[in-house]
Order: structure tokens, then C-alpha cells, then sequence
């Protein structure tokens, strides 16, 4: 199927062929990754208007927005109704799909002290309830100083980089997912309400509807679970789907995909942004250069779209109360195109004043 109505399709699921999503709940329908610096809040802004750092903080604070571990047990900004969703109802309730979950470490951990990955996740969601207990907000440090009173050692390998034992990284980030954690704008955890965990099928149904056509195996990479788990999960709603050019969609959706909107404006989106996930980076970077360049493993640039067209690479640097956008072009662009969006991102980030450099 041709790239660019794939693209054009998913570009508008993502909510970036126009700005219109009415509250910041709605932008964040598929969940914005907060891996980097502001990058959720950036992720938001490029999808809805009238965002605002002290509206996205109250936001959060609030619970009207949550900021969790979710899918992959990394820190999302999603929509209150779907903390569930891509929380709880994707843990993994067999050892070994839940073990190659976890990763790598604690399989070994496991392995080596004998101990089933479903009990250990159990153990460190109560440890993680009881240290937030009566509404208790603590950083991760302070977590982690709780979890070493209440965790058992075997859990709590040594880390080089803390110097200090802490509970195994993707344990203690998936024992918040079981627990219903969320964090609140300072980075404090806290307990959420993540109400009752929905049948995880939905989950693919929700991966369709933001990267079909789509497959197995990239559901379950995208949702962070087994193979094997993925594949059941996939199978419950396989009647649901048509097979398509490109794999799998909803059949629903075929018309969408046939027609999508043409999208308009300039976006600077973040790293780790919802549609520049792992589904979409062939598509929108088929030159292997050029990927490379922007889907880095460490300290990746943002990208430039005009009208919907990967157009540029961009950073954000501070130069005191200014922000200096480098941009890199890689298609056509234009200064005057860049300077509302660059001086949004501006205020985003807190900065009085942008500059653009390079273009």
C-alpha cells in the first residue's frame, strides 16, 4: 500500500493532521512517551490548542491527565480511563511471558535465586501500596529507600551507576503498574485510581487504530508483552479484522485508510513522540541515513513535519532565558514556517524567547 496514505492515515489518528483535540485527555489518546525532558507536554501541544505548562501541571496533579509506567514500563502521559488499559490488563500472568517481560535481569535474578517472576512482581506492588500508603508522595529515591525496608534482598541487585542495591529497574517500574501508581507534576509517586483493568484485547484494538495496518509481532513489541501473549491477545479480536496490504486492520477502519485527511501546519515533535514509535520509522525515514540520524539510541532529535511530511530534525538548547531550536533540514522548509510553531515550543518549555538556528 502506498507509504503516504499509511502515514497520512495514522498521521491523523495520532491527531496531528489538525490540531482539534478538545482537553488534553483527548490528545493524549495514544499514549505520549515522558522519557525526555517536557516531552509529553510537547507531545500534547503539538495535537491540541491552548496548551499550557501551568494547565498541563494542574492537569496532572489533578489526575485529570495521568503520568505513569505503562506500556513498555515507561512513564506515559495518557487519558485517565486508559491508565488501566495499558497498565494492569497488559501485565503478563505466566511466569515465563511475565519474566521475558520483566527482561533480561530479572530472569537471571530468578534463575538464580529461584524465586517466579509473578511472585516477585506481587511482593514489590504490595511493598510499593504500603509505602504510599495514606497519600503519601515520594520521589524515586525516597520509593526506593522504602522498598529496600520492605523488599526482600534477592530482588535488590547492585547498581553501579546508584551505588546502592535497589530493587531491579523494570520490577520496581512494572510493581507500580500492578499497584495503580501514578506520579504527580514534581515526580512524586503517589496512588492512582486506575479503576477496574478492561479485557487487554482492547489494547490491539487501539494499536490498529493508531499504526494499522498492522501485525502480531509489532503489537506485542509496541505493548511490551511476550510473543505468545500477543498473539492471544490478537486473536480475540481477529474477527474484527481485514488483512490488508501491509498486514492486519480494523475493519472499520478501511475506509479511513482508503481516504485519509491531508494534513496541514508545521509540528515539532518531541523524541519519543506517539508517532515516531518503532511502527512508523520506516515509513516516515525510509532512507537508512537518515533514520539512523533521528531514531537514536540515546539523545535522539526531534522531527519537523510540514503538512504532514517529515521535513526537518530539531533540538532544543537553553541559552539563558532563550531557546535556541537548531533545525536540520531534510525537506522543504522555510524560516517563516518554523517561527510560530518554534516560538510555541518556547513557552512550553518555559522560555521567554526562541532563536532559530540553521534554517
Amino acid at each position: 500500500m502506498e507509504r503516504q496514505r499509511v502515514l497520512a492515515f495514522r498521521l491523523a489518528r495520532s491527531g496531528l493532521a489538525h490540531r482539534e483535540a478538545g482537553d488534553l485527555a483527548e490528545a493524549a489518546a495514544c499514549p505520549a512517551s515522558d522519557f525526555s525532558r517536557d516531552a509529553a507536554l510537547l507531545a500534547l501541544g503539538a495535537r491540541a490548542e491552548g496548551v499550557t505548562r501551568q494547565g498541563y501541571e494542574a492537569a496532572v496533579d489533578a489526575g485529570d491527565l495521568v503520568v505513569a509506567h505503562v506500556v513498555r514500563g515507561a512513564i506515559h502521559a495518557l487519558a485517565p480511563d486508559d491508565h488501566s488499559l495499558y497498565g494492569r490488563a497488559l501485565i503478563a500472568r505466566d511466569d515465563d511471558e511475565l519474566g521475558a517481560q520483566l527482561g533480561r535481569q530479572v530472569q537471571r535474578l530468578a534463575a538464580e535465586h529461584r524465586f517466579a517472576a509473578t511472585a516477585a512482581l506481587d511482593e514489590v506492588a504490595g511493598a510499593t501500596t504500603d509505602a504510599l500508603a495514606k497519600g503519601r508522595r515520594l520521589d524515586k529515591n525516597a520509593l526506593h529507600e522504602e522498598l529496600r525496608a520492605r523488599v526482600s534482598a534477592e530482588l535488590m541487585p547492585w547498581c553501579k551507576g546508584c551505588k546502592s542495591h535497589h530493587v531491579a529497574p523494570m520490577l520496581w517500574r512494572y510493581a507500580t503498574v500492578k499497584a495503580g501508581v501514578r506520579l504527580d507534576a514534581e515526580r512524586r509517586y503517589l496512588r492512582g485510581k486506575p479503576g477496574r483493568a478492561p479485557a487487554a484485547s482492547e489494547a490491539v484494538r487501539r494499536f490498529l487504530r493508531f499504526y494499522g495496518p498492522g501485525m502480531p509481532g509489532g503489537f506485542a513489541e509496541w505493548a511490551g508483552v511476550a510473543k505468545p501473549h500477543g498473539q492471544r491477545l490478537w486473536d480475540e479480536v481477529a474477527g474484527e479484522l481485514v488483512e490488508v496490504e501491509g498486514g492486519w486492520l480494523l475493519s472499520e477502519d478501511r475506509a479511513a485508510l482508503e481516504t485519509p485527511p491531508a494534513a496541514k501546519g508545521i509540528r515539532l515533535l518531541p523524541p519519543g513522540d506517539p508517532y515516531l514509535q518503532k511502527p512508523n520509522r520506516t515509513l516516515l525515514a525510509p532512507d537508512e541515513a537518515l533514520r539512523k540520524r533521528l531514531f537514536r539510541p540515546v539523545a535522539s532529535p526531534g522531527a519537523v513535519l510540514r503538512d504532514g511530511r517529515l521535513a526537518g530534525l530539531w533540538r532544543p538548547k537553553a541559552k539563558g532565558r532563550k531557546l535556541e531550536i537548531a533545525v536540520e533540514k531534510v525537506g522543504r522548509l522555510r524560516r517563516a514556517d518554523l517561527e510560530e510553531e518554534a516560538r510555541r515550543v518556547a513557552e512550553l518549555r518555559g522560555a521567554p524567547d526562541v532563536a532559530l538556528v540553521g534554517a
